[in-house]
Formats: C-alpha cells, sequence, structure tokens
C-alpha cells in the first residue's frame, strides 16, 4: 500500500467516524418530544399524554414548560399523583399551570409574575442564575425545543383554588 492510498483509506475512516458522531446528536424537536427525550422526566410524559397536552405541545408556541422531574412526583403526598391520574380535567389543570404561552429562557427571567395557559399567574424569580418558579427550584434550565423551551423543576406545582 502507498502512502497516499494509506492517507486516503485513514481521511475516509476519520470522515466517517465524525459522521457517526454527528449522527448521535439529537434533531430539534417540540417540547413535548424534548420533554420526552428526558429520562428524568417519564413520569410528567406519561401525564402529559394523559392529559391530552402532547399536541398542544407540539403545536407552534411558543411555550415554556416547568417540568416537574421523576424525583419531583415521587415527593408529592401518598396517593396525590394517583387521585390526579383519575381526575383529568384537574390533571390537565395542574399541567397548564407548568406551561408559559411564551418562549422563556432562563436569561431572559425576570422578578415578577406570568400567566400560565391554566390562566393563573406564576411567580418567577431569578438571583444570578439561581431560578425559581413558585417554590420550585429550576435544576436543569434551557432544554431547546423548536416551539419553546424546558426548564426541569424539582417541585410539582399546584394551581390556586378558584374561589
Amino acid at each position: 500500500m502507498t502512502l497516499r492510498s494509506w492517507l486516503t483509506a485513514c481521511l475516509a475512516i476519520f470522515a466517517l467516524g465524525l459522521e457517526g458522531c454527528a449522527s448521535t446528536t439529537a434533531a430539534p424537536a417540540p417540547i413535548a418530544d424534548t420533554a420526552a427525550r428526558a429520562p428524568q422526566l417519564t413520569t410528567l410524559n406519561r401525564l402529559i399524554t394523559e392529559a391530552g397536552l402532547a399536541d398542544t405541545l407540539r403545536a407552534t408556541g411558543p411555550y415554556t414548560l416547568f417540568a416537574p422531574s421523576d424525583e419531583a412526583f415521587k415527593n408529592l403526598p401518598a396517593g396525590a399523583l394517583d387521585a390526579l391520574s383519575k381526575d383529568k380535567e384537574k390533571l390537565k389543570a395542574v399541567l397548564s399551570y407548568h406551561v408559559l404561552p411564551t418562549k422563556l429562557a432562563s436569561a431572559d427571567v425576570h422578578n415578577g409574575n406570568a400567566k400560565t395557559l391554566q390562566g393563573a399567574d406564576v411567580a418567577l424569580s431569578k438571583a444570578g442564575t439561581f431560578v425559581t418558579v413558585e417554590d420550585a427550584v429550576v435544576t436543569q434550565p434551557d432544554l431547546a425545543a423548536t416551539n419553546g423551551v424546558v426548564h426541569v423543576i424539582d417541585r410539582v406545582l399546584t394551581p390556586p383554588k378558584k374561589h
């Protein structure tokens, strides 16, 4: 084998290796699918489907989803998750309370209130890079989606009771 053909073969192998690496990166997707790819959001993904919100979160948007982690759902009082799963209207209201009808990256959060898809306001707060929504802490900010952004949070938010 000549030096030239050996170099050509090495470059071809290197190029194939780079192509393989490039194809392992997930293509941008809507919020529902971006959240579905996150291993710490399996409970939320199941509930989004049960509540019939997947199509909404695949729509044009833009949206911001404050996504409770699986750990957040485990920290609910005993029986609360089962009760929520059985009451589709309440489930949809609770999940819609986690969605803003706008794209809000963590860098753009300012202290104040923001209206949710559910209709009630949530309190947003930021100190440096530390972001909270109500009493939940954003643990993983800025999961980019084609129609907005997902922020993983450490608690399940509960909408205020209507009087």
